[in-house]
């Protein structure tokens, strides 16, 4: 089994040293601002969802 991919970049202040945290799977640690997240993996979507439910504007039902 191969391992998981890493993230790139902090999602608060954007730098890269980050580090994996000792919080648990899918957690990491950015050192330079000092924040903790977790990454999940929610799975994934049909082909032309976006994601969201339909609005209005989309043709949807109100």
């Amino acid at each position: 089994m191969s391992e998981r991919a890493a993230p790139f970049y902090c999602p608060y202040c954007g730098d890269e040293d980050l580090r994996p945290s000792e919080e648990g799977h899918g957690a990491w640690e950015c050192r330079s601002c000092s924040r903790a997240f977790r990454l999940k993996f929610l799975g994934l979507l049909t082909p032309g969802s976006t994601g969201r439910p339909p609005s209005a504007s989309d043709g949807g039902t109100p």
